[in-house]
């Protein structure tokens, strides 16, 4: 595949910056970005709801639960918050808008978290947000990187959610990768992008979606 570079980025007033490297970080609409240098990045902004739910009874040393089912849930102050599974494809749409959807909880978070732990069957919604997940449709694991075609860009997207709990090794993986064209102190080149265009998915058994 033939190599090109990044050699400027153009702003909305039609600035342009000269650039050595370029970083898609861009979260939710990475794929937006992706698709201005001619890329097809499989990342869409997918809508998560977490409900705060309120439990009568004491439940000490609770740790976090995620269900066979699919729903998570873990202790959060005095109350727990969790969410459930996305809907099927079909109805898990990109970019809606960003409104909790809460009449899940009464059919079908709480009665899956009664049937896990009874004592969840005195429990209410105390309230809900919602927020997007920067989803990778193709395999819901990271996106690292160079990308082939373009050896001054950078990919470090799709984390679908576990993002928060990797970024520690994803941001000093990124930046031993750009200063040094390798990585030091993980190797993490099964995340790499090329495996997008082999279409080699990178498969977990429970990843929370």
């Amino acid at each position: 595949m033939e190599s090109h570079r990044v050699t400027s980025l153009a702003l909305a007033d039609g600035t342009r910056l000269a650039c050595g490297v370029v970083v898609n970080a861009a979260g939710p609409w990475a794929g937006r970005l992706a698709a201005l240098a001619g890329i097809d990045l499989p990342v869409s902004a997918r809508r998560r709801t977490v409900f705060v739910v309120g439990c009568r009874a004491a439940l000490p040393d609770f740790p976090l639960l995620i269900d066979r089912t699919g729903f998570w849930i873990r202790p959060e102050g005095a109350h727990y918050i969790g969410a459930l599974p996305p809907p099927p494809e079909s109805q898990d749409p990109d970019e809606p808008p960003l409104e909790p959807e809460t009449a899940r909880f009464e059919t079908e978070l709480w009665p899956a978290l009664a049937a896990r732990v009874p004592a969840f069957e005195a429990a209410g919604l105390l309230r809900a947000w919602a927020g997007y997940y920067e989803f990778n449709t193709f395999d819901q694991n990271g996106i690292l990187g160079l990308h082939p075609s373009l050896d001054n860009l950078v990919f470090m997207n799709g984390f679908s959610g576990h993002g928060i709990q990797q970024a520690p090794i994803i941001g000093r993986g990124i930046a031993e990768l750009i200063l040094t064209g390798r990585y030091v102190s993980l190797d993490l080149g099964d995340l790499g992008i090329a495996r997008l265009l082999d279409r080699r998915a990178l498969r977990e058994e429970n990843v929370i979606g």
